[in-house]
């Protein structure tokens, strides 16, 4: 068995890269907004925390009634119980990435997870 998955993602409104992947500790997803268009629902999470990077275009995120401008190189953090919905402007689309982890769950990160192979 490989010790990595690779894929190519081509453009569509909603990839999932979980099975795509074989991810165990995380969801990604790839989401493209046309100009003008949101996400048809306000969600909320029980568990996962979600961070979100705008790829390109811009929009807004509406965060428990407070709207949050995006554009491309933003990064949002947003906790799991916190009311969501994302729209591109009216203009150009939006493409961003999600990636959704059990919120606490990170017990080390680089620094303390890395081992260096001389």
């Amino acid at each position: 068995m490989s010790n990595f998955s690779k894929v190519s993602v081509a453009p569509d409104v909603r990839t999932e890269l979980h099975d795509k992947l074989s991810l165990t500790g995380a969801e990604v997803s790839i989401n493209n907004l046309p100009a003008g268009a949101g996400v048809p629902f306000i969600h909320s999470h029980q568990k996962n925390e979600e961070i979100y990077v705008i790829l390109s275009g811009k929009g807004k995120v509406i965060i428990d009634g407070e709207s949050v401008i995006l554009e491309a190189g933003d990064w949002v953090r947003i906790s799991p119980a916190a009311k969501r919905q994302f729209f591109a402007a009216d203009d150009t689309a939006m493409i961003f990435a999600c990636i959704q982890v059990r919120e606490n769950s990170l017990e080390g990160f680089t620094k303390d997870d890395a081992v260096i192979d001389a």
